[in-house]
């Protein structure tokens, strides 16, 4: 077939739409090729896709993520690439008074020629591209092809144009509008690839084509929502028209229509609607997750010419920036409600997003929602996600931090780049507005902290010029397109960020990004030394489970976390000493390489909950907990707290339980041992607490049980006990815990333990686990039992396919737990393949299994 390409051409999947629009898909029959090569081979490739997965597809590299195979493809960005394909024109196509050309994302720097007429140079992947082609097409066979430049010397030729250069030191990569994370990251592996990455289509109209139905929401209350459904329609044709609006929510719906009167060119029409007491939208944990359907037409002379669908959900948001004792405040307030932030920032999905599936989006953000998280912070270095993505969002009630595509950097100020950010910021607000989701615009990730890092660096007109390119961007050109194509959603300059103004440890304001635990190696404890007012960016890392890391090594690979795989696997310069160094000051040497692994996921998870729980514990000073960060682009060493194949890390469960709902969270200060119980309700709760004071065999030292009512939205101390109380006697502080829980209708909804003593210190004694595994309506129930304390129980089940209704829990003496598992597999092979490890089993070879009872 690739042979005889020059005599054929193929029809793509054709659509006719209202009003005899038609669309032709152009996603089959393309070819690609080396350009240059000297080859001339042409191969089949998939479209969407890149590069690098075509090349895979047809067995000319290894896998990306196999040991070191990245080291052996970088290659692949050095090229040129071209990609062609052939569709054949009918007359029906051709009478149409427009013919477009449209591709929804190019990456990036790549010249479109249609029967060798040039008709595009696109230069950014966040933009997408239609292009009158109706000078261009002919009857029957026509071939479309787009040459791909190799990244980095398209973005050098960008450099040598740009006379500042010298002075400002902007990085090559920054020239060019195209994913970051693809150079590399500190998570996250190089391919810098190329590709035609979203749908591309030929399209046919005539006199109406409606371009976008927007939802404006300038007045959301429980009584009312004023809404506006604005509808962009580029006409071919001057005269009166009659637009309608379909609208409702479920079964029910209402129609409203309007005569309105066009121009030639692009039109906006309104029609302004009001909804008696509406179904509001609210972030999970708060209410339910309704969303309105809405559905547009414009018809002339009684004749439908286009439609247009939109879906969102209502709801009013509010950045909330007033002063108080601490500073100015940041927290964000959904109908009314001030909403403390829980979740986690999110990178891309993986370093080739076309193999993403729906199935792994609705994996991670339900695995989100599971963990009681209500925000994700889509983070600005890589793209701007899928409408799978904030659909899911806006179903789960998931808010999301909208970073734009800048990260970590400075980037060029002229006139032409400023442009095409304009473009690309209109085209993606416009696209994902109508999403409820979406709860912040942010500028970028870091730019405007590296500013103030790296400026020192640079010479004074370097200076003056970096903050001439980064200032008119981030402070004028985004909120301007904020502010009139979606109002209602606040804006923020960039994440960390004061929005410029002066900050002191008794003067906080904005949000804030802290790493002086892992890039600092403070200990963990001083994240209670800090009150930022919304931490949208803290973290430590931790490795995969061993069936992930098998996946991407050999026997020899996992002698020790210091191999060369396992170092390519890490893309932090001293993650893996890092990790090591803060694992010795908690805890001895593991005994073996998957002991390694998993003590490290408990090392993260306590970590990260240190700061977690300080933070809720600090409401209303500190409104937002965002930990970095919730999933992987590969299998690797990393911060997140779901690895690349969506497996849970002792992180993800532990924080399902630091952001309950309903939170008891002891701490020691001031040689007392403070009980905090925290609440995002929205009334009081009735509630019961109860603390005992236990050695690691079960014995109370002491206990007390009191009724408390806990307000709405809050946090509030409710007992105070002097750490002497548990010297009493001649206690050893290493060998007691605190067992706090708390309980609301019998019922506990929360418990934590608090160690008295330095982890290193606390003397955990071995423990043998009783277990008990019985079928119950076709899922598995496991009981397990231990006479002393057992940490961080940590259950497997060997090569199945299984999920577990929690795991790395604790056992208090004498107290059964039972966790639910769901597999295919029967009892038998369960039983075969069922470990339980606890903490105390990673340093020595007690055993910690009895025999089924």
């Amino acid at each position: 077939m690739l042979a005889a390409f020059a005599c054929l051409s193929f029809q793509g999947t054709a659509q006719t739409l209202p009003g005899g629009r038609q669309v032709v898909a152009l996603d089959q029959h393309w070819e690609f090729q080396q350009r240059g090569s000297g080859t001339g081979q042409w191969l089949p490739t998939q479209v969407p896709g890149d590069v690098h997965l075509d090349l895979l597809r047809n067995k000319l590299i290894p896998d990306p993520y196999y040991r070191d195979n990245e080291t052996k493809l970088q290659w692949i960005e050095e090229a040129n690439w071209t990609y062609r394909t052939r569709i054949d024109v009918d007359a029906a196509m051709l009478r149409h008074a427009h013919q477009d050309l449209v591709f929804e994302g190019l990456d990036t720097t790549a010249h479109v020629f249609l029967n060798d007429h040039p008709v595009l140079n696109a230069d950014n992947m966040f933009r997408s591209w239609r292009i009158p082609v109706k000078a261009y097409l002919h009857p029957g066979a026509n071939e479309i092809r787009v040459e791909f430049d190799a990244p980095g010397k398209a973005a050098q030729a960008l450099v040598d144009e740009d006379k500042t250069n010298a002075e400002t030191g902007i990085p090559a990569k920054a020239y060019l509008r195209k994913a970051a994370y693809e150079y590399g990251w500190d998570w996250g592996p190089r391919f810098v690839t190329n590709g035609i990455t979203q749908p591309a289509y030929l399209e046919g109209w005539d006199e109406v084509r409606i371009s976008d139905l927007h939802i404006s929401q300038p007045d959301i209350s429980q009584q009312v929502a004023h809404v506006v459904a604005q509808v962009t329609v580029d006409s071919s044709v001057a005269g009166p028209a009659t637009l309608k609006l379909n609208y409702g929510i479920g079964d029910s719906r209402n129609e409203i229509s309007s005569h309105v009167e066009m121009h030639e060119g692009v039109n906006t029409l309104s029609i302004p609607v009001d909804i008696a007491h509406p179904a509001l939208w609210y972030p999970a944990g708060y209410g339910e997750q309704p969303l309105y359907k809405f559905h547009a037409t414009v018809s002339i002379d009684s004749k439908v010419q286009d439609e247009k669908d939109a879906r969102t959900g209502l709801r009013s948001i509010q950045l909330r920036r007033e002063r108080d004792q601490w500073g100015r405040s940041f927290g964000f307030v959904v109908n009314g409600i001030p909403v403390f932030a829980k979740g986690a920032a999110v990178i891309p999905f993986d370093s080739f997003p076309n193999r993403v599936t729906p199935d792994v989006y609705r994996g991670i953000l339900k695995s989100a929602k599971d963990a009681n998280m209500n925000m994700v912070r889509l983070w600005g270095g890589g793209y701007y996600e899928s409408e799978t993505f904030y659909n899911l969002c806006d179903e789960l009630g998931l808010m999301v931090w909208q970073d734009f595509m800048f990260a970590s950097s400075w980037y060029p100020g002229s006139y032409d780049w400023k442009q095409n950010v304009r473009l690309e910021a209109e085209y993606q607000v416009t696209r994902l507005r109508n999403h409820p989701s979406i709860t912040l615009w942010s500028g970028n990730n870091e730019d405007e902290s590296v500013l103030y890092a790296f400026l020192g660096k640079q010479s004074a007109e370097g200076k003056l010029q970096i903050w001439k390119d980064y200032l008119p961007v981030f402070s004028g050109l985004m909120p301007e397109v904020i502010q009139r194509e979606d109002a209602e959603v606040p804006y923020w300059p960039s994440s960390p960020s004061a929005d410029y103004e002066a900050t002191t440890d008794a003067f906080q304001s904005g949000d804030a990004h802290d790493w002086s635990i892992w890039h600092g190696r403070e200990p963990f404890k001083n994240y209670e030394n800090h009150f930022y007012r919304f931490f949208s960016e803290y973290g430590f890392q931790s490795f995969p489970e061993l069936k992930t890391v098998e996946s991407f090594t050999t026997p020899e690979d996992r002698a020790s976390i210091f191999t060369p795989v396992m170092l390519a696997h890490q893309k932090n310069n001293e993650g893996n000493s890092i990790i090591h160094d803060y694992l010795l000051r908690d805890y001895a040497e593991p005994k073996d390489f998957a002991s390694f692994l998993y003590v490290s996921q408990v090392l993260q998870a306590e970590g990260v909950k240190v700061g977690a729980e300080h933070m809720r514990r600090s409401r209303p000073r500190v409104m937002g907990s965002l930990f970095w960060q919730l999933n992987d682009c590969w299998p690797v060493a990393s911060w997140s707290s779901i690895d690349y194949y969506g497996r849970w890390k002792a992180l993800q469960y532990y924080a399902r339980r630091f952001y309950s709902p309903l939170l008891v969270s002891p701490v020691v200060q001031d040689s007392n041992i403070h009980i905090y119980a925290v609440s995002d309700k929205t009334a009081p709760t009735a509630a019961s607490l109860r603390l005992r004071l236990m050695t690691m065999d079960g014995k109370v030292v002491k206990e007390e049980t009191k009724q408390i009512t806990l307000p709405a939205l809050s946090s509030q101390q409710y007992e105070q006990w002097p750490l002497q109380t548990a010297l009493a006697g001649g206690q050893d502080l290493s060998k007691l815990f605190l067992s706090a829980d708390l309980m609301v209708d019998g019922s506990t909804v929360s418990r934590n333990l608090l160690y008295l003593a330095p982890t290193k210190q606390v003397q955990l004694q071995p423990a043998i686990i009783a277990r008990e595994l019985t079928k119950v309506d076709g899922s598995y129930h496991l009981k397990l039992k231990s006479p002393v304390l057992a940490r961080d129980i940590y259950v497997t089940l060997g090569d199945l396919d299984a999920k577990l209704s929690d795991n790395y829990i604790d056992l208090l003496p004498g107290e059964p737990a039972e966790l639910t598992i769901t597999t295919s597999a029967d009892q038998e092979t369960l039983e075969r393949n069922l470990k339980i490890t606890s903490l105390v089993d990673a340093f020595s070879s007690q055993p910690t299994q009895a025999a089924q009872r």
